[in-house]
């Protein structure tokens, strides 16, 4: 068990081991909810961290399209390669 203390702004930092073993990184998602009086973080899919980024992306104006076909999609692909 880890003891962590509530620091201003209401931030705590969560140990290394226990990052570690649930496999966080930087920039993971964690979903917060209380139950009994108990505060659980639980860790979103990668799926949610992608789309995070890919919405980032959108902000950004980093997108392409809409094209009118998959063809359309596949050939301005190969001219940005180029």
């Amino acid at each position: 068990m880890a003891i962590v203390k509530i620091k201003d702004k209401y931030q705590v930092t969560l140990p290394a081991k226990l990052r570690e073993e649930a496999g966080l990184e930087i920039g993971d998602l964690l979903e917060a909810d209380v139950h009994g009086g108990k505060i659980t973080l639980t860790p979103k899919h990668l799926v949610d961290r992608e789309l995070a980024l890919a919405l980032q992306d959108v902000r950004r104006g980093r997108v392409t399209g809409p094209y009118s076909s998959a063809k359309a999609a596949l050939r301005a692909l190969k001219r940005r390669r180029r």
